[in-house]
């Protein structure tokens, strides 16, 4: 795929949080996932092994920084980190805060919803998340304008 093609090349990916030469960190906007990030190599890159060593290490940096603020202010059961690029050949990872009242869990954000989860308990997940989201947003970019000037 071309970088004319690429839609990680095109748009944003979400909506912005934070920027600089080597990736940009983004919401996801999933009305499911409030907190969902994702880390997007700013150069279209098909695959980490295309990247030297100093570049994965940049990048990775970038990933585990988000993790690190999605756990110290979100408090999840766990963080899913994922990096496939099969439909979007291009760098990026995507980090997960995983809650065991979030409608997927413990299976792939992708996958069927649980069903047996009410109206509810969905709408109490979702509240509780949606308040803390300004505050991890806040604190997330606070940190990377603090490390990456």
């Amino acid at each position: 795929m071309s970088e004319q093609l690429c839609v990680l090349c095109n748009e944003l990916g979400g909506r912005l949080l934070w920027q600089n030469d080597l990736v940009r960190v983004i919401n996801a906007d999933d009305a499911l996932y409030p907190a969902f990030t994702r880390v997007i190599y700013q150069k279209h890159v098909k695959e980490m092994s295309d990247l030297n060593p100093t570049q994965r290490h940049l990048l990775m940096d970038f990933v585990y920084l988000v993790e690190e603020v999605q756990r110290e202010i979100l408090e999840p059961v766990k963080i899913n980190l994922a990096q496939f690029g099969t439909m979007v050949p291009h760098v990026h990872w995507h980090i997960i805060p995983r809650f065991k009242e979030d409608p997927h869990y413990p299976d792939a954000v992708w996958s069927a919803a649980k069903p047996e989860l009410n109206h509810e308990t969905i709408n109490d997940y979702l509240n509780k998340q949606k308040k803390l989201l300004h505050r991890y947003e806040l604190v997330l970019t606070d940190r990377l304008k603090s490390i990456y000037k």
